[in-house]
């Protein structure tokens, strides 16, 4: 009970949540975006993604995440890479998902419906190297790479 009284009456103390998974997410999302000496920040900041005024505020950013989804094995994913994290643009996704949602993937177009190789490779039983090697070193159409079984 005292202990709890210290945190809430402390005037640095703002929630609590300092080493948890979230917190370093967010973190990390506005290091990205920032900070120019961050590695990852020419993918980020230099290409003019930021992150929206009111996720400068962890509760806030807090509050959507654990309102769109969030858990400990989802990661923060932005549904169109050239936009920035605002709550609109992002949602929580397995590390599947979000690795077909990354600018550049390689994707490949076939009776109407746009997917990565590696969803292609999936849906066709194929090794992505095997579809790769089919449409880019050997030239084949994206239907006979797709079609055409491959080799015991």
């Amino acid at each position: 009970m005292a202990r709890n009284w210290l945190k809430e009456n402390n005037p640095r103390y703002k929630h609590g949540c300092t080493n948890t998974r979230l917190f370093h997410i967010w973190q990390h999302m506005k290091a990205r975006c920032n900070c120019p000496t961050n590695k990852a920040y020419g993918d980020y900041g230099g290409r003019g993604i930021t992150v929206c005024p009111e996720w400068n505020d962890f509760l806030s950013f807090k509050e959507w995440a654990e309102n769109n989804g969030y858990s400990d094995s989802l990661t923060i994913d932005r549904i169109d890479n050239n936009k920035g994290y605002y709550p609109e643009n992002c949602r929580w996704t397995d590390f599947y998902v979000q690795s077909n949602n990354r600018r550049y993937n390689h994707l490949v177009e076939y009776k109407g419906e746009i997917k990565t190789l590696a969803q292609w490779a999936v849906i066709a039983d194929l090794p992505k190297t095997t579809l790769y090697n089919r449409l880019e070193v050997l030239g084949w159409s994206v239907e006979r790479a797709l079609t055409t079984p491959r080799r015991k």
